[in-house]
């Protein structure tokens, strides 16, 4: 069987150093691996619609900001299909087949629905489309038969979802779907990055985001104000690692090289955070060291970034080659669903010819 990834992302906002270390990262090293037959990349415009449908534009216009970010992290569409989730009817249809096979009980119990409904303080007024896009995401997924989803931690619930609905719909119909298996990131500091102000999650809506086309200046501010231990008030006193966000980003970006460059005074980051927890480490030297391994990083895709800013028309071509090869998956998929479900009326000669002798003898 053929090893196939499916993954994305809602064109909500510029992408960020958590996408970057969460999922972006390890997208393109499994895009460079050679292990994979075809990658699909997902810009989940339909799903950004879901809680913006009265601000279109918004979406609009972070469609070509999230492909900018795509290539810009090494994302190359000669490896990877980038596409655009409207350009691709046939994932509607999928998801209408698929909501006979879920109950609304269910969906309620989904821990990231629940979570995002209290987010948004939707209560009682939840947009259906918004309630039920666990189920269109299982059509994303199961319209290029994937067997790989690289997710965060926080998205397992919904890959469990998928893999429900296709145990259900290959129970119903036969085999015909692929269940697919989740990936997470192999460092497990990268599987929630904390926002900068110390929140549990780094959120475009909370503010609390670097983004990788930040400039550099922008990255500095927003380091040097991070909130660290509260109680670190002196160099001399015990610093908490725990729970830190300046601890957090070096164990998802701190290199042994990044100390023999920036900070010798250490040989890795087990050193330095042994010396802050014991006292005589201040904050803003620690905060030094990770704008500087942070730097490094971004440079290079912040440079990228501006190379294909001065091509957008080429940027739109990349998506809609991306988006035409993904409709014809998704196309063959659709026929075998409805092959499965007996509605492929004008293709079952068998059906004609039986109703034929039916009614003519």
């Amino acid at each position: 069987m053929s090893k196939i990834i499916l993954t994305g992302d809602r064109p909500t906002g510029r992408l960020h150093v958590g996408h970057y270390v969460g999922s972006l990262r390890e997208r393109v090293r499994l895009q460079n691996s050679g292990e994979y037959d075809k990658i699909f990349i997902m810009i989940a415009d339909a799903q950004a619609l879901t809680d913006n449908a009265e601000n279109p534009e918004k979406v609009r216009q972070n469609v070509i900001e999230v492909a900018l970010d795509y290539l810009s992290v090494g994302l190359d569409p000669a490896k990877s299909s980038i596409l655009i989730q409207t350009q691709i009817p046939e994932l509607t249809e999928l998801s209408f087949y698929y909501m006979n096979l879920v109950t609304v009980s269910r969906l309620q119990r989904n821990p990231t629905v629940k979570a995002e409904i209290q987010m948004r303080n939707f209560e009682a007024n939840i947009p259906v489309g918004f309630f039920t896009y666990p189920i269109s995401q299982a059509a994303d997924i199961t319209a290029f038969l994937a067997t790989t989803v690289p997710v965060g931690e926080d998205q397992l619930p919904m890959l469990e979802q998928t893999r429900e609905i296709v145990r259900k719909f290959n129970s119903v119909y036969g085999e015909t779907l692929v269940e697919p298996e989740a990936l997470l990131p192999s460092n497990k500091a990268c599987l929630r990055l904390p926002g900068i102000d110390g929140k549990a999650k780094m959120s475009k809506s909370l503010g609390n985001c670097i983004y990788l086309s930040d400039t550099e200046e922008e990255v500095r501010q927003k380091v040097m104000s991070m909130f660290t231990d509260p109680n670190h008030l002196r160099v001399s006193d015990p610093g908490q690692v725990e729970g830190n966000p300046v601890s957090s980003y070096l164990d998802a970006f701190a290199r042994d090289e990044h100390f023999a460059e920036f900070c010798p005074d250490y040989q890795n980051l087990d050193e330095m955070k042994a010396h802050y927890s014991r006292g005589g480490l201040g904050d803003v030297k620690v905060k030094r060291f990770l704008n500087n391994v942070l730097q490094t990083e971004l440079a290079p895709i912040r440079a990228k970034r501006k190379e294909y800013e001065r091509d957008i028309p080429g940027v739109y071509d990349i998506l809609r080659k991306g988006s035409d090869k993904a409709r014809e998956e998704a196309a063959h998929t659709l026929d075998m669903v409805r092959s499965a479900m007996r509605i492929n009326y004008f293709d079952d000669a068998e059906l004609i010819r039986a109703q034929s002798e039916k009614f003519n003898g």
